[in-house]
């Protein structure tokens, strides 16, 4: 037996099967008596059986009539839960979204902008990948994010993303709060070639404008380097050692102010070192949802404020 039944229906066996009478139930549904009876009598002609029994003192539910209103109500749940989540989804208050960004923007900007989405839309599923720009670029165009903060590189068609300027990243050399040089007014490049440093691998924007500096000035790039990619394993060998290492402003001051405030200081020195600009960048065939649209607008926002949480 296949039973099709419409919303309609199924509100009206639920109102009998709670009310217990017939013109409640028409009233609770919009409907006059004879049409809320006649919808009945089609409802147990589909079934082949009566839902109800009619007494004197109101209507009964038969044991075909229980199964039915039963599941009756959890197909209403269903349709009201669905009827809310697309709502949801269009008002930008639901769904997921996965988005990357290099080090910096994603401490300085996402964080803040992800906050102020949770607290607008608490059941949106926000996923964040800390890349290297070529392997944010690659996830991007390949489809498995909503957008990237990154830096445009040769190898990828720039014509396939759209395109924002966001800004670049300035360089902090940071140090254990008890390294020889923190407290140092201002600190030379002459000075930091004997120590020694922890870098990201050759290539990556912020080493090869720290190494860049050293060249501006005339020296060679120091000699004595831990090469990891991984922020974490820079911060322990930082707070075990004399090391030295570059990082983005935005991860420095996380990490030298409150609420954070993790033993370390950023060395003053008599020059800026920065890394070429990053954008925000997101595929021109690929329109993005509400929620998506939403954080890509608030991170925006908050680059534009500089970053203020």
């Amino acid at each position: 037996m296949q039973l099709n039944l419409k919303p309609a229906q199924l509100r009206l066996i639920v109102e009998v099967a709670e009310s217990g009478q017939l013109q409640m139930a028409a009233a609770a549904t919009s409907m006059t008596q004879p049409a809320a009876s006649r919808m009945l009598a089609e409802i147990e002609r589909a079934v082949g059986a009566p839902l109800f029994l009619r007494q004197p003192k109101g209507m009964e539910l038969t044991e075909i009539g229980a199964v039915m209103v039963r599941r009756a109500r959890a197909m209403l749940r269903e349709m009201r839960s669905m009827a809310a989540e697309v709502q949801a989804l269009r008002e930008g208050q639901g769904g997921a979204v996965r988005v990357g960004a290099v080090t910096g923007p994603a401490v300085g900007y996402l964080v803040p902008a992800i906050r102020a989405i949770k607290r607008e839309a608490p059941d949106a599923e926000i996923t964040v990948d800390v890349l290297p720009s070529r392997d944010l670029l690659r996830q991007l165009t390949a489809g498995e994010m909503d957008f990237a903060l990154a830096r445009v590189l040769p190898d990828f068609d720039s014509r396939e993303f759209e395109i924002h300027p966001m800004r670049d990243e300035k360089v902090a050399l940071l140090v254990r709060a008890g390294h020889p040089l923190a407290r140092a007014p201002r600190v030379t490049f002459t000075e930091l070639t004997d120590y020694e440093w922890i870098m990201q691998e050759r290539g990556a924007p912020i080493r090869e404008a720290t190494l860049e500096a050293f060249g501006a000035v005339g020296l060679a790039e120091p000699g004595n380097i831990v090469n990891s990619p991984s922020l974490l394993l820079m911060i322990a060998y930082l707070s075990r050692s004399d090391a030295i290492a570059g990082m983005s402003e935005e991860v420095a001051q996380l990490l030298t102010q409150p609420p954070v405030s993790a033993g370390f200081a950023v060395l003053t020195m008599p020059r800026e070192v920065r890394v070429s600009p990053y954008y925000m960048l997101n595929l021109r065939r690929r329109p993005l949802s509400p929620v998506a649209a939403r954080l890509r607008e608030l991170v925006i926002a908050h680059s534009e404020a500089g970053g203020t949480p």
